[in-house]
């Protein structure tokens, strides 16, 4: 079965399977937002939220109790104590923000520690700190980061297969002066950028931009759809998090566009005066069966790569690599199960061959070596 996956001979009814796709992506984007709800928002880690991280490793394992008791006596506001890894001896310690330098509350935490539990030695492997303001404006900056990103696909979506580059870039414009202007008249960011999206997938769908709109819809599942999961693993928000939800766009976009173009050709291969022309499923589903080797070759080298950072590359890359995981997983699934099937509900196989055929310096499939 493995070796017929890569042959370039499957034959799977990929568009027939789209409901129950769609389904699947429903549950697991329900079950996440329900659960960022009831867990009061996303929840941010030091970065965002501001305050001070420390890591702390003991030499012995040891119970988040006696670690607790142990620092009760230091001035360390909203304490929590959360074990990381699986022997029991790290831990990260997160409070608000106090008037002590860095050094001294690393020296209050390490005496502490120290005095309190003599017989089990331990040694602090990191501290951060962030202030609140500097905090909220990295979670705007990362807001816009993962719009723009998106903003920016969409253009580029647009002007490869809907051959409409002007459209695309006034959009684009309209779109970044929207956000800033949201901003400037003070408005909550997150609200700015939600908006702007809004309006985004409305110009797609007004002007006919549909592979645009599907690459969008895409991004947006594999972005809910992990956030939603971090948050039931109770995973922080944090700046690594971030860069690992920007990769996940990029590896995403990646794989549909490479399905997308392989779509645009077997369109162009069909006749304009045929008779009778293949539906729009039928080209879909030759389409990404022939791209499947592929795409399961750079999903399985990938996914081997981000598990060996998630359980090889320690604690500081952990969040990191757990999401790049996810991502992989997810925006594999949505480029076969999502941004190809839904084209099917934006045209039809005469509205994508005209778009196909704008650029004639195109080469058709079988020409110079074109397959």
């Amino acid at each position: 079965m493995g070796f017929a996956l890569l042959s370039r001979q499957t034959n799977i009814d990929f568009a027939g399977f789209r409901k129950v796709a769609y389904a699947i992506s429903a549950i697991f984007i329900v079950v996440g937002m329900i659960a960022i709800l009831f867990n009061g928002g996303l929840r941010y880690g030091v970065d965002f939220a501001g305050g001070v991280m420390v890591q702390v490793q003991f030499e012995q394992p040891i119970a988040d109790e006696q670690v607790k008791t142990a620092l009760q006596n230091v001035n360390l506001p909203g304490l929590t104590v959360q074990q990381v890894g699986t022997e029991d001896r790290d831990y990260l310690l997160r409070f608000s923000l106090t008037q002590a330098e860095n050094q001294d509350l690393r020296n209050d935490v390490a005496n502490a520690l120290k005095s309190s539990i003599p017989d089990n030695p331990s040694s602090i492997q990191r501290l951060e700190s962030v202030g609140p303001k500097v905090g909220n404006d990295l979670r705007n900056m990362a807001i816009e980061a993962l719009f723009y990103a998106v903003l920016l696909i969409t253009v580029y979506i647009s002007g490869r297969f809907e051959h409409s580059w002007f459209i695309a870039g006034a959009m684009a414009l309209v779109l970044w002066g929207a956000v800033y202007g949201a901003g400037y008249l003070g408005f909550n960011r997150l609200i700015g950028v939600g908006i702007g999206m809004v309006i985004t997938l409305a110009c797609c769908w007004k002007l006919k931009l549909n592979f645009a709109l599907g690459a969008i819809l895409a991004l947006m599942h594999d972005v809910m759809v992990t956030l939603g999961i971090l948050t039931l693993m109770g995973v922080e928000i944090d700046l690594n998090v971030i860069a690992a939800l920007l990769t996940l766009v990029g590896y995403s976009i990646n794989d549909t566009i490479v399905v997308y173009d392989r779509i645009r050709e077997n369109l162009r291969a069909v006749p304009a005066d045929m008779d009778v022309k293949p539906s729009m499923a039928e080209i879909i589903n030759k389409s990404v069966n022939q791209t499947l080797a592929r795409t399961i070759m750079t999903s399985a080298t990938t996914l081997v790569a981000s598990l060996a950072l998630y359980l090889l590359g320690g604690s500081v890359i952990h969040d990191f690599a757990f999401t790049i995981t996810l991502g992989v997983v997810f925006g594999t699934f949505s480029s076969v199960f999502v941004a190809s099937p839904i084209l099917m509900a934006f045209g039809n196989v005469d509205l994508y061959h005209k778009k196909a055929n704008k650029n004639d310096d195109y080469e058709r499939p079988g020409e110079h070596g074109v397959v």
